[in-house]
């Protein structure tokens, strides 16, 4: 028997790679950041990748990368955009508790400025809110789990608002 993966969605910017290594070491569980694991089996940064392969080939590549990943006890960190990847979704959701950080567009805002950038799968013109507007229902959808988060909630509480959930 193994114990259950937590897997993370989000928008960028709502603190999943930092909030996932606190509740990785509190929880004593691996901590895995999906962006990461991409940008080393590529080579290259996020931003790059999405440039050279564009928006398509990446959500595609995302979603092989998660599709496959097989790993247990443990906290999973993804992109933002994993929720357009059906079959992983599926995947992490039978082999996780889905958490979905939940930040309001005006918090996220205010921590986000460059997209491209930052490695956001995004069209051209396509703005912060339009993002925000698209995925919500998306993150909504996949979430086991939904933790609100915002500017005056510090990443501190939201783990432990995460461990809390999870501790036997």
């Amino acid at each position: 028997m193994f114990e259950k993966n937590i897997t993370l969605i989000g928008m960028p910017g709502a603190g999943k790679s930092t909030v996932g290594v606190v509740v990785a070491k509190l929880l004593c569980k691996t901590f895995i950041d999906a962006d990461l694991v991409i940008q080393g089996k590529e080579g290259k940064r996020l931003y790059k990748i999405i440039e050279e392969i564009g928006n398509e080939k990446f959500l595609k590549l995302e979603n092989d990368t998660l599709l496959h990943l097989n790993v247990h006890n443990s906290v999973i960190s993804t992109g933002g955009s994993v929720i357009f990847g059906k079959e992983a979704m599926e995947h992490l959701k039978n082999t996780s508790t889905v958490v979905y950080i939940k930040v309001p567009y005006e918090a996220l805002e205010k921590r986000l400025k460059n997209l491209k950038r930052r490695g956001v799968v995004c069209d051209e013109g396509q703005t912060l809110l339009d993002i925000y507007n698209t995925r919500t229902p998306l993150y909504e959808k996949y979430a086991d789990i939904i933790v609100e988060s915002d500017n005056e909630t510090d990443i501190q509480e939201t783990a432990m608002e995460i461990v809390k959930l999870f501790e036997e």
